[in-house]
């Protein structure tokens, strides 16, 4: 169940960030003081919504996703049978993503969201008192250790399938929304215009990165009797880019991911939006086909 926080007064939001930083500080002063006795943590140690310790959160605009729903709304006959969540998903290596939390933060909402324990999806619920105090969407994960996508799914779909309309729709909802979390002066030209709008999911050939399931080994666009198999260059965030090199892969929100990283010819109509996407991943017996 939702819950706001009350408070007698609204406090002026520089007030409020700024007892946060002094939460973050007394925690930090009293962190080095036993800094000698006690073991180093191999992951970062979750911050309560209530503290408000966590000064450096992968933090999203409330404002921002609302309006990613609302083009969702609009643009539902690319998907009509499919439902918007969002995921969450891990970036640096050790991102326990088990156990991340997430709450609606504003000068006097304060809630949190459930997270779905299978997937790390979750529904944001429309809040007007959220929008009007431009909250913030907050996990307990310091900025870089993870990243966000919008999923968007129609059931009934064969395994190892989606629907080509559902991940054009990822794609707007996801670049309304502000949902991507990398920085276009790192990546380079592998994303520079991902920061746009939505208009560049209408690209022929958007460098927008999807996420599989597991580690592929192939991707197939399937329209009746009409199949392409996709070229290995639109794997693991083009593999011969430089955003692939290791020394680049830091700057990219693939990094946990390189091996599940697709791309895809969104703009390209000849494909219809009821096309299917198939996967074959590498644990796949290739005999077998996409399964």
């Amino acid at each position: 169940m939702l819950r706001t926080s009350t408070h007698p007064t609204r406090r002026p939001r520089h007030l409020y960030r700024t007892r946060s930083v002094a939460l973050w500080i007394l925690a930090a002063v009293c962190a080095n003081a036993t800094a000698q006795t006690a073991p180093r943590a191999t992951e970062m140690p979750s911050v309560t919504v209530a503290a408000k310790a966590n000064t450096n959160p992968v933090e999203k605009s409330y404002r921002k996703m609302l309006k990613g729903m609302d083009l969702f709304e609009r643009e539902h006959g690319m998907a009509p049978l499919a439902t918007l969540r969002f995921k969450l998903l891990p970036r640096k290596p050790g991102t326990n993503m088990d156990t991340v939390t997430l709450a609606v933060v504003g000068d006097s909402v304060d809630y949190t969201v459930p997270i779905a324990t299978n997937d790390h999806t979750f529904a944001l619920p429309r809040d007007g008192l959220a929008f009007d105090e431009d909250a913030q969407v907050v996990p307990n994960r310091r900025k870089l250790t993870m990243t966000w996508r919008t999923d968007i799914h129609t059931p009934g779909l064969p395994p190892n399938t989606r629907r080509l309309g559902d991940l054009r729709l990822e794609c707007k909802v996801g670049m309304e929304a502000g949902l991507i979390s990398s920085s276009t002066t790192l990546l380079g030209r592998l994303t520079s215009a991902v920061f746009d709008t939505p208009a560049y999911c209408d690209k022929p050939e958007p460098h927008y990165l999807f996420f599989a399931d597991k580690p592929l080994r192939s991707v197939a666009l399937v329209d009746g009797a009409r199949r392409q198999l996709w070229a290995f260059d639109a794997l693991y965030a083009q593999a011969q880019s430089e955003v692939a090199q290791p020394d680049n892969l830091t700057t990219c929100d693939c990094e946990m991911l390189l091996d599940r990283t697709f791309i895809l010819p969104l703009g390209d109509r000849s494909w219809p939006d009821d096309s299917l996407v198939q996967f074959e991943y590498t644990g796949d017996d290739p005999a077998a086909g996409s399964r």
